[in-house]
């Protein structure tokens, strides 16, 4: 009998489903390019179904047989539930509803680091020192509406993802800057996890602590905000945030990068990474990455990139539908078949 992960049924709807929006392409078989790419608003659709009823099926002749969806939130039972968004997903009802034959639900991270086993050049930016690729273990990480989190482990020949949650992982002062800092950021029941800084939110919270830090009545209460005139130079307290956030991002990066012996590179996804390309190319983000003694040689050696690919999460998915047997990806409990 086959295993689980080697027997996929083409053509394959991939989906990557996110808080605000929801993104769709279409495999024919393992060699063809995706197809009917698509992206909704999860709020103009009642339910999953719904979507890609309308906005997919009706709408091209190649009707799918399988389903492989990357959400945003736990997938503990049969009706998943997504984080920041009120689609729950029903794999029972779609195999039904849909006419599908198959449906895997996986993490969404996972499917990010689906995306960084084969993200070339053309896909990534590189951060620090270029380094040829080797085929070993990666971290991927993703400040954005939290900060995501997950490894990719490569052993026997094939990767092994692995989600989690380390975006909320204690995150401490260092420097004499930091000392002053730290007492003005919000704590979650007295701790600073990484995802209090690491994110969209985050960087408010920096911001607003820099600026109390320094008597200064914050400018601003929009990330946006923060990085344009961060970036542009035009604020102060929002330059130094980009500093001191590029500086945390580095440090957490690297601890992520010494627990998961990741040669293979550290990839920051997410989009706050794509709009501060130019504030983690200065020196910051790459000085306190490799700041590790005593393996801050082991650490110079470890590449970092921000992944530019626009739709990583579908890549990765599609990754995996051509060749699943690549991938150590469990699907107990989050495979159904009709």
């Amino acid at each position: 009998m086959p295993k689980q992960n080697d027997t996929l049924f083409f053509p394959i709807l991939i989906g990557d489903i996110g808080g605000t929006n929801a993104r769709f392409c279409i495999l024919q078989d393992a060699d063809a390019e995706p197809v009917q790419l698509t992206s909704v608003k999860t709020a103009d659709f009642k339910t999953i179904d719904d979507a890609i009823r309308i906005a997919i099926l009706d709408k091209t002749s190649l009707k799918p047989v399988s389903t492989i969806l990357a959400v945003a939130g736990p997938i503990e039972t049969d009706e998943i539930p997504l984080t920041n968004c009120h689609w729950v997903v029903k794999p029972k009802e779609m195999l039904v509803n849909l006419g599908l034959k198959d449906v895997i639900v996986i993490n969404d991270f996972e499917a990010q680091a689906l995306a960084i086993a084969t993200l070339g050049d053309d896909n990534r930016d590189t951060i620090g020192p270029q380094r040829p690729d080797m085929m070993a273990s990666r971290v991927v990480l993703g400040p954005g509406t939290g900060l995501g989190v997950a490894g990719l482990v490569y052993a026997r020949h094939m990767w092994f993802p692995v989600p989690g949650e380390g975006g909320h992982i204690d995150i401490g002062p260092r420097s004499a800057r930091d000392y002053q800092v730290f007492p003005h950021l919000e704590t979650i029941e007295g701790r600073i996890a990484g995802e209090q800084i690491l994110c969209g939110r985050g960087l408010v919270n920096l911001y607003r602590a820099i600026c109390k830090t320094d008597g200064v009545t914050p400018s601003f209460s929009d990330p946006a905000e923060i990085t344009a005139t961060g970036l542009s130079g035009e604020n102060r307290e929002a330059k130094e945030t980009l500093s001191l956030f590029s500086t945390y991002l580095g440090r957490i990066a690297g601890d992520l990068a010494l627990i998961f012996m990741a040669r293979g590179g550290v990839y920051l996804a997410g989009g706050i990474s794509q709009k501060i390309i130019p504030a983690l190319k200065l020196p910051e983000f790459r000085a306190a990455f490799e700041d590790k003694a005593p393996h801050s040689a082991l650490m110079r050696s470890i590449p970092t990139y921000v992944v530019t690919h626009p739709q990583a999460a579908l890549a990765g998915l599609s990754t995996y539908a051509r060749r699943p047997a690549d991938f150590g990806l469990a699907l107990d409990g989050r495979r159904w078949q009709a």
